[in-house]
């Protein structure tokens, strides 16, 4: 494609993943390179992508298994594109998309940050309450199931909100927060189907779990997000009013009060026999659909109105936790450090041991780090290796030396690839966070990576670790900007991290 474009796909594994490639392989104009995040909880097998993806330029990305707003961050963290397409995995896109794709985006100002396809939900014509709940995509304002970011909007912004760990609002809020950084969204010609997947009965009953999220987005955006995000207001203060009908008629029969209890029992079955046959009336009336309408029309109410309660009770939390791309579960428990221009002064390709200067204040830190009981481990970039420069013999002989000077530094995480390779290890991308992490014996989560550059606090970030960014000379302003922590040196940064384990 003309335009630099990367399509990011995180996945559970489910089938539609393979009719996604499938449809995407069978364009055309080859989309660029398909980054597939596997956010599969058990990975022991190689996930399904079918025959046709080998068509396809694709880098499957292991996931960090906290939802999808982290595992949208790992993928787009993991490319270097200007622009980054969003796709759902059960998404089919129309003839032509790519071609269309590439249009959307070609003649797009630089003001612009992001520009939605178009949705479209096929159905039947008295379709049931779940299929019309699916159809909404097709108004839905800014989702994910196909859309694109301009690298830098995301960047901007420290991407989505892992905070919102459902399928959830975490588009929205995205959405609101690009704008507010002042760029403009619009909408493409790009055309994907979404068909309708099969649902069980409670299916309504659970998606209460997004009145939570909505606590979140009016906590951070203010008593008007849902105008600004084009969100319905939906029916929460009803519900509200349904369960204390609800609670007043079990208290009163409880107190013996039964001309209280007959009215307030009154009150809650007029009001949920009104929503159930809000619900029923338009769809196919068929004995399931009325039956199930009928019992989790009454199971709704108490269902949003105690996940609401739940999100209000976990807000101070979730405020406390930090901003976009941020987990904070708890106090550290290994600091990962960056190796040139962190620990030791940046020797460009350095294959030789005697020229490795450690930083100032470099061999104490570490020596803290460990004394308060802390991993220390290494992640670090030599591609000087993968362009046939330096030896992989090279970079152990100065990590030997590095080591020597600092003693305490228990893992090395090392990508030897040449940027082009599309590897899954090298930083920005989570890989070697993930893999000193998994040898260290410790969440991801629980992890502080120590840096210099905006990779380094990509790759944390993408790995659900804590960034904090050690600039120097050669870290770009723009990176320092994006930061969402920064230190003046190494020692700074260590007090930080001993201060959060007291």
């Amino acid at each position: 494609m003309a335009v630099n474009v990367d399509l990011v796909i995180p996945t559970i594994g489910r089938p539609s993943l393979q009719r996604l490639m499938a449809r995407l392989a069978s364009g055309t104009l080859p989309p660029g390179r398909v980054l597939v995040v596997d956010d599969r909880r058990d990975t022991s097998t190689p996930l399904a992508l079918g025959g046709e993806s080998h068509a396809l330029d694709v880098t499957v990305l292991r996931g960090p298994g906290r939802g999808p707003a982290a595992a949208r961050n790992a993928g787009w963290r993991g490319s270097r594109a200007a622009w980054i397409c969003f796709l759902d995995d059960d998404v089919e896109p129309g003839p032509g998309w790519t071609e269309r794709l590439e249009e959307d985006l070609a003649s797009l100002m630089p003001e612009v940050g992001g520009s939605q396809g178009r949705i479209r939900v096929p159905v039947p014509q008295r379709p049931t309450d779940w299929e019309r709940n699916v159809q909404g995509l097709e108004n839905g304002r800014w989702i994910t199931a196909d859309m694109a970011y301009r690298r830098s909007a995301l960047s901007s912004v420290g991407g989505f909100d892992e905070r919102f760990r459902r399928a959830y609002r975490e588009d929205a809020d995205l959405a609101l927060r690009v704008r507010d950084a002042g760029y403009h969204l619009v909408r493409g010609h790009r055309l994907c189907e979404h068909p309708v997947s099969p649902a069980g009965r409670w299916h309504s009953v659970r998606l209460q779990s997004g009145n939570a999220d909505d606590v979140l987005m009016r906590a951070l955006h203010g008593g008007h997000w849902r105008k600004r995000a084009g969100a319905p207001r939906g029916r929460r203060a009803r519900h509200a009013l349904t369960v204390a009908a609800g609670i007043a008629a079990g208290t009163a029969v409880l107190q013996g009060k039964h001309r209280i209890a007959g009215l307030a029992g009154a009150a809650w079955l007029a009001q949920t026999a009104e929503f159930a046959w809000r619900r029923i009336r338009p769809g196919p009336r068929s004995i399931d659909e009325i039956v199930t309408m009928a019992v989790t029309s009454a199971a709704i109410p108490p269902a949003a109105v105690g996940h609401w309660m739940a999100g209000s009770v976990r807000l101070a939390g979730q405020l406390r936790g930090g901003g976009p791309g941020v987990a904070v579960p708890g106090p550290p428990s290994a600091v990962l450090f960056d190796r040139d221009g962190t620990l030791v002064v940046d020797v460009p390709y350095n294959g030789d041991p005697a020229k490795v200067i450690p930083m100032a204040g470099a061999p104490q830190a570490v020596e803290r780090l460990r004394a308060a009981g802390m991993a220390v481990g290494v992640v670090t970039n030599q591609s000087a290796v993968g362009r046939g420069l330096i030896t992989a013999e090279d970079v152990e002989t100065v990590n030997r030396r590095i080591g020597a000077l600092m003693r305490g530094i228990e893992v090395w995480a090392i990508c030897t690839h040449a940027p082009g390779e599309g590897c899954a290890c090298r930083k920005p991308a989570a890989g070697l966070v993930w893999q000193a992490a998994r040898a260290l014996g410790v969440d991801p989560a629980r992890c502080v990576v120590v840096g210099d550059t905006g990779a380094d606090v990509e790759a944390a970030r993408a790995a659900g670790a804590r960034p904090i960014l050690i600039p120097n000379e050669a870290t770009r302003p723009e990176e320092v900007a994006a930061a969402p922590e920064s230190a003046p040196d190494v020692q700074t940064a260590v007090d930080r991290i001993l201060e959060a384990r007291t």
